[in-house]
């Protein structure tokens, strides 16, 4: 009988990955992972404060409408929502009609603030970025109808 067709051992070839092989693959794995993961991150940061700009300006776009047909601004009291409904206080509208369907929230999930009159611009239309509070730096910074 001839053992040399079914050989009782395999070749390292066929044998799989040792487990030093898998922990270098982890370890470039990890590496790569860190070199990009804070790339894609500022980038979702990036997009916020791109939709917020664009948002603003979309909501001050509105407001010369508004102020086209109306002769003036809407007051701070009656705020950005006399831009989807009628104010009933202050000085009402005479030609006033529905300038957007809702009111957008920045995209870190709260109003954006108007100012009437403001203290950059004749009126001021901003949200106050990432962490919610006026000035900072960076993600944390105003994104406001004056940049």
């Amino acid at each position: 009988m001839n053992h040399s067709r079914f050989p009782l051992y395999r070749p390292r070839a066929s044998r799989g990955f040792t487990l030093i092989e898998l922990l270098v693959v982890l370890v470039i794995i990890g590496v790569l992972a860190a070199l990009i993961v804070p790339n894609v991150l500022n980038r979702a940061d990036e997009a916020r404060v791109t939709a917020a700009r664009t948002d603003v300006n979309n909501l001050i776009q509105a407001l010369k409408l508004y102020k086209l047909d109306n002769q003036r601004f809407p007051s701070a009291e009656q705020g950005l929502e006399s831009l989807v409904r009628k104010p009933a206080v202050g000085t009402l509208p005479p030609n006033w009609k529905p300038y957007l369907d809702k009111l957008p929230n920045d995209p870190w999930g709260r109003a954006y603030q108007y100012v009437n009159p403001g203290v950059k611009g004749e009126i001021d239309v901003f949200s106050f970025g990432a962490d919610g509070q006026p000035g900072g730096e960076g993600n944390d910074a105003d994104v406001g109808s004056w940049q």
